[in-house]
């Protein structure tokens, strides 16, 4: 019952809320950097990586594992990481302007509606323009601070689950369609899949280094 709750949630999201296809910086240019409050809202600093670089980076974490691995065990990872972990501690952030872990673990689940939503708009239309979405508006839409990091798990899990049944029943030449993204330009499925592997495995040595600091902090 709480998964079709959280498929409803999302799938309410997609209509009425922020969606995936909004003008603005992508993730995939802005997520890596410092971020600062500003009116109440998460802005990266003026040093973002240019996209291509943002991809050299993201696909250099993932090298050769499988994409389709390291996204099945996403989930089952961060539950492992936060287990234990005060709802305190999982809301504070690392330093000032820093996501917390509970925001990270929140934007990993709004960033699979994004790609659950390019995806199939590169397979039901081959060619399709990507445009880069917003986080800082998802962020302040969605509430990122006050998210329980545990339900935005689940969240990802349902969807993680839902595009790897998915992923499974494609072709070869479903692989390579692609879409051509406003910031990055051309991206086949298989490419878009090897991305966000890389993105996953990113946001995880955050949440473990501020893991890590908060430990030594006591």
């Amino acid at each position: 019952m709480l998964r079709v709750r959280l498929v409803l949630s999302t799938l309410r999201r997609i209509a009425t809320g922020a969606r995936p296809d909004a003008y603005a910086f992508d993730v995939a240019s802005a997520a890596w950097g410092t971020t600062a409050l500003h009116h109440g809202r998460v802005r990266v600093s003026t040093m973002q990586e240019t996209p291509q670089e943002y991809i050299q980076r993201m696909l250099g974490y993932l090298a050769e594992q499988d994409p389709l691995a390291i996204q099945a065990r996403t989930p089952q990872q961060l539950e492992r990481l936060i287990q234990g972990v005060s709802a305190s501690r999982l809301h504070q952030r690392p330093a000032p302007g820093k996501w917390s872990i509970a925001e990270i673990i929140a934007h990993l689940a709004d960033s699979e509606i994004v790609t659950s939503w390019r995806i199939r708009a590169i397979l039901t239309a081959p060619g399709t323009v990507l445009q880069a979405f917003d986080q800082d508006a998802w962020f302040t839409v969605s509430h990122y601070d006050r998210r329980d990091p545990r339900q935005s798990i689940e969240l990802l899990r349902v969807l993680r689950e839902v595009n790897l049944e998915l992923f499974k029943t494609l072709t070869p030449e479903q692989w390579h369609q692609h879409g051509v993204h406003s910031e990055r330009g051309v991206e086949s499925v298989e490419h878009i899949v090897r991305l966000y592997a890389g993105h996953d495995l990113n946001h995880m040595r955050q949440v473990e280094r501020i893991l890590s600091a908060f430990s030594h902090s006591g």
